[in-house]
């Protein structure tokens, strides 16, 4: 009896500590890459909603990237979040020229991998991140997009017998507005296809400079 009531104990201090609000810094960007020689810094706030009446988390997540060719790019991101510090990079490969292809539809596939560096009790966790993308202009300065953002968690000083590992899913619809040559807005909403994965709203703006 003594051991089953260890091990509830332990399993409801590892939810109570697992870094479930700052889960992700979002997708942020269309299924185009950056022309080649380009640098990117994109810095957007975010809302992450609690859910079983746990708060909302507010952060702000930031990206720098550059574009290697004309259909790789890759990024670094951070994210600062009121109970967690999120760092991390990835690279994006577009696999469908819009241009190209006559339906005007792009599509790229992004992978990385990440920190999130717990604080006020919360544990530190390690993941890899896939997503897939799809996006098209509706207009000349509007773009729609679409991404399918799975990250895969590790997380850190898991008590023994408790499952140290998790997946996030979010379906990310949202949008690319061009404001210039060198800024554009973007915006989404990522919405929690699984357990472990809060829904999201961010909204900010990318700069380029060559």
């Amino acid at each position: 009896m003594l051991n089953h009531r260890c091990l509830l104990a332990a399993g409801l201090f590892l939810c109570l500590g697992l870094p479930a609000a700052a889960q992700t810094v979002g997708v942020l960007q269309s299924a185009e890459t950056m022309d080649s020689g380009t640098y990117k810094l994109a810095l957007a706030p975010l809302m992450i909603f609690g859910e079983d009446g746990a708060d909302d988390e507010f952060g702000v997540a930031g990206r720098a990237g550059y574009g290697f060719t004309e259909s790789f790019d890759a990024e670094v991101k951070l994210g600062l979040f009121e109970n967690s510090t999120y760092a991390g990079l990835d690279g994006e490969l577009w696999l469908l020229h819009g241009k190209d292809n006559g339906a005007g539809l792009d599509a790229s596939l992004t992978g990385g991998l990440h920190w999130i560096f717990g604080s006020d009790g919360y544990h530190d966790s390690m993941g890899f991140d896939l997503a897939p993308m799809i996006s098209g202009n509706v207009s000349e300065n509007l773009e729609l997009c679409g991404a399918l953002d799975a990250s895969f968690e590790s997380v850190d000083d898991v008590p023994a017998g408790m499952d140290d590992s998790y997946t996030r899913l979010h379906l990310v619809p949202g949008f690319e507005y061009r404001l210039s040559d060198v800024a554009d807005l973007v915006g989404e909403v990522g919405i929690g296809l699984n357990d472990d994965s809060n829904n999201y709203a961010g909204i900010g703006f990318a700069f380029y400079l060559k």
